[in-house]
């Protein structure tokens, strides 16, 4: 297998870019669409956080070990202790609700 070079790449975008000025929004308006994005973000990984903290309480209240979690939630040990160690980029917030669903703890959404 031989590896080929890409030499139709013009740009590289830095990563503390506002990614929105490098795609030609204007500066104001780059601005804000960022500031979004990243009100956007915090709120998911704060829905993350919650729901990995209340299977972590989950975890504790029961006094089980993380082998004992990982197979009432039909996962690895090492995805228990991702959810305890709160590494909430390695799971999707339906993942999340699916393992508390697991375990009788059903999700409420509230909107407000």
């Amino acid at each position: 297998m031989s590896t080929t070079q890409n030499d139709l790449i013009g740009h590289v975008t830095p990563a503390d870019a506002n990614i929105f000025a490098e795609l030609g929004f204007d500066a104001q308006q780059a601005h804000a669409l960022e500031q979004d994005a990243e009100r956007e973000v915090m709120q998911l990984l704060s829905i993350k956080k919650q729901l990995m903290h209340e299977i972590a309480v989950w975890i504790a209240e029961n006094h089980f070990k993380q082998e004992e979690a990982a197979a009432k939630l039909n996962i690895s040990r090492p995805r228990v202790s991702d959810v305890v160690n709160q590494k909430t980029g390695k799971f999707t917030i339906d993942a999340l609700v699916t393992m508390l669903a697991k375990l009788g703890k059903p999700v409420t959404v509230t909107v407000g």
